[in-house]
C-alpha cells in the first residue's frame, strides 16, 4: 500500500523532500524502512522511560534486572552481566553498587569460585522488575493494536528477517 493509498506519515513528506535530490544511491523504499524504524524505536524507547521512572528504576538498572529474571537461577556474576549488557567491569561495579544501594540486588559468595562475588535480585528488585516490564507491556500492546494479529505476525516475520541480516553478518551490529 502506497502512502497515496493510505494516511500519510511524517516520513513520507521526508522522502518526499529526498526524492528530487540528487542522490543516485538512496533507495527510497529503503529509507522509509529506516526512518519508520528508526522512529518507532525512538518512541517506544521514550514510553520506557516514562514507565521506568513511575518505578523509580533507569533503563540500565532495569536491564540488569531483566537479564537477572531470564537467568536460569535467577543469579549471575558481574562478568556475565558485564559481557551481556556490554559494559566494562568498572561501570557495571558503578551499577551493582547503586542498585545494592537501593535494595535491588544483593552480593552473594560463588560457591564455585571462593574470590567470585553472585549477584541476585532482592524481592524489591524482582517486584519492581515485574510490575515495570507488566506496565509497559500493556503500554505496548496499546501500540500494537494499530494491527491485526495476523499483520502482527507478518510483520515481526519481516522484522525478523531483517534482524536475521544482520546477526548473519550481513551489516555491522553494534
Amino acid at each position: 500500500m502506497s502512502a497515496t493509498d493510505a494516511a500519510r506519515d511524517h516520513v513520507d513528506s521526508r522522502l518526499d523532500e529526498l526524492r528530487n535530490g540528487d542522490l543516485p544511491d538512496l533507495d527510497l523504499d529503503v529509507e522509509g524502512i529506516v526512518q519508520r524504524i528508526q522512529g518507532i524505536e525512538k518512541r517506544i524507547r521514550f514510553v520506557m522511560e516514562d514507565t521506568l521512572e513511575d518505578h523509580s528504576l533507569s533503563y540500565g538498572e532495569w536491564k540488569v534486572l531483566a537479564h537477572l529474571h531470564c537467568h536460569f537461577d535467577h543469579v549471575s556474576t558481574p562478568g556475565e552481566l558485564a559481557a551481556k549488557l556490554e559494559l566494562s567491569s568498572g561501570a557495571m561495579t558503578n551499577r551493582i553498587d547503586r542498585m545494592e544501594r537501593a535494595g535491588l540486588v544483593r552480593r552473594g559468595p560463588d560457591p564455585t569460585d571462593r574470590r567470585g562475588v553472585r549477584i541476585e535480585p532482592t524481592e524489591a528488585g524482582d517486584h519492581v522488575w515485574r510490575e515495570s516490564t507488566n506496565a509497559q507491556a500493556i503500554k505496548e500492546a496499546l501500540v500494537a493494536s494499530a494491527l491485526t494479529k495476523e499483520e502482527q505476525e507478518q510483520l515481526n516475520g519481516l522484522l525478523r528477517k531483517l534482524m536475521l541480516s544482520f546477526e548473519d553478518g550481513g551489516t555491522t551490529t553494534p
